[in-house]
């Protein structure tokens, strides 16, 4: 893969004076697809940035896609942690997309990981001690959502790093919410429009629903995590953004200040990584042929992402809004995306008879697609995205404007943004009808308003290739960071 010899053994030599080894950073992902795919962006970086070797805990609900996994033939050496406890870890695993409690599951596994990872962390270092030369200690990289492998960590004497996989909007907005619980203005008296669309003075231009992360979730459990995650960042060496300084600043300086904890924006990682495939999900590349014979910036990009879901009659509405409109479109439907009326997900998603008939040569729907790839492709003129920050991210880098339909977590929080601050794409609100998703389309590809956007988009894609510059700020806090982790 191209990713292949910038990835070989950086760590083979010596690693310094004295014949230490090279430093070992290690690193623990939540095991979904949108926290998987900045931890091994950050790798690839370490690695080649820093010569750093790097071994990658994994919780053992996905090792399957793990056996096959590109970063397995790269180098990286992987642990699974929590193999006796597999079968509780699957029952943590989303069943119900979009309707999961994901504040409970992570609290879940960080309960059911913390007995499993500290045995495998003694082993690791116990492998490492042994040996004629004298290894550096290591670090963890852990993500910000496992506070309980910090705090076990933290027991063995290893410094630890947190990574957060969401926007430094998103976490400043975190740690207001204990204030806002105080105030009353969370959670909203009512379900009124009028409650929900009352801004948050204290967190501008945000209104009170973008705060509320899930319909499923209890205020309590979504507090514990918020708190599990701050913990995480305050009690950290230091706290790594996949974000970059012309799009947050503002916010990376109340997270600096608020939690007295230092700050790497050393984002956006997807230009600066070599090229690592993180996907768990096989891409289908066919897509990109058939985008090379559109022409320039014509192209609607439809992806909600790995964890979002519809139901069947959203299913049917995007079909015939996307139909009816006149832009070509690429649509990605999930395997298991699409909820039955029963909580159940739909394995093989059948579309509406006569919508092949009515899109062929327009266009194409897979399962999954290379998005970065997608999203850089010069057909590609819009995306419609459930805004993910990943999506959102790499979205802003690359110059494509965004229709926005968050659902939970972050996402609202990243698609206010994009609407307001940003001023790169307009959000889809209330319930999808064909009507909407058709004018939506067409404003944000054919009308003049669509393309302000787009050349709003371009001047952060150029604002983030200087960035990752020499010079620029990205390449200073990758400098910073691969300091800092030599020296703990």
């Amino acid at each position: 893969m191209a990713a292949a010899a910038a990835l070989s053994p950086a760590s083979s030599g010596d690693g310094g004076a004295g014949g230490r080894r090279s430093r070992r950073v290690l690193m623990f992902p939540l095991p979904f697809q949108g926290h998987i795919t900045p931890m091994l962006q950050l790798a690839d970086v370490l690695r080649c940035h820093g010569g750093f070797d790097v071994t990658i805990f994994q919780a053992a609900v996905n090792d399957a896609e793990w056996a096959r996994h590109p970063a397995a033939a790269a180098g990286y050496r992987f642990v699974t942690v929590g193999a006796g406890v597999a079968a509780a870890l699957a029952e943590t695993v989303p069943s119900k997309g979009t309707n999961s409690d994901f504040a409970g599951i992570i609290l879940r596994m960080n309960e059911l990981l913390r007995a499993p990872f500290e045995d495998s962390l003694r082993e690791v270092l116990a492998e490492d001690a042994v040996g004629d030369d004298t290894p550096a200690p290591p670090c963890l990289v852990v993500d910000s959502t496992l506070r309980g492998m910090q705090e076990v960590a933290s027991r063995l004497g290893v410094p630890t790093l947190s990574l957060r996989t969401g926007g430094a909007a998103c976490l400043v907005a975190y740690m207001a919410v204990p204030e806002l619980i105080d105030k009353g203005v969370l959670p909203p008296p009512s379900r009124d429009p009028s409650q929900l669309d009352m801004p948050v003075t204290e967190l501008p231009p945000l209104r009170v629903r973008d705060m509320l992360f899930s319909a499923t979730t209890t205020q309590a459990t979504m507090v514990a995590c918020f708190e599990c995650i701050i913990e995480s960042i305050r009690c950290s060496s230091g706290v790594i953004f996949n974000t970059f300084d012309d799009i947050e600043s503002a916010d990376l300086q109340k997270i600096a200040g608020g939690l007295s904890v230092a700050v790497y924006a050393i984002g956006p990682l997807h230009k600066i990584s070599a090229g690592l495939e993180s996907s768990l999900l096989t891409q289908d590349r066919s897509c990109l042929e058939w985008l090379d014979k559109q022409e320039a910036e014509s192209v609607l990009y439809v992806s909600f992402g790995s964890l979002a879901s519809m139901d069947a009659d959203e299913l049917l509405e995007t079909a015939w809004g996307l139909a009816n409109s006149p832009v070509p479109f690429l649509w990605v439907i999930r395997p298991n995306s699409v909820v039955q009326g029963s909580g159940s997900q739909q394995g093989q998603v059948s579309l509406p008879d006569g919508f092949e008939d009515a899109t062929r040569g327009r266009g194409m729907v897979v399962s999954w697609a290379p998005q970065q790839d997608v999203l850089r492709h010069r057909a590609v003129g819009g995306f419609w995205t459930h805004n993910g920050w990943n999506s959102t991210l790499e979205s802003i880098c690359d110059g494509v404007p965004m229709m926005c339909r968050p659902q939970f977590a972050d996402q609202m929080i990243n698609a206010r943004y994009v609407e307001e601050v940003w001023k790169v794409g307009f959000l889809l609100e209330g319930k999808l009808e064909r009507g909407v998703i058709q004018a939506a389309a067409t404003k944000l590809l054919c009308m003049e308003e669509g393309k302000e956007m787009r050349r709003r988009a371009k001047h952060f894609k150029d604002r983030a290739a200087v960035s990752t510059e020499n010079g620029g700020s990205t390449k200073a806090a990758i400098s910073m960071l691969v300091e800092l982790i030599k020296s703990l």
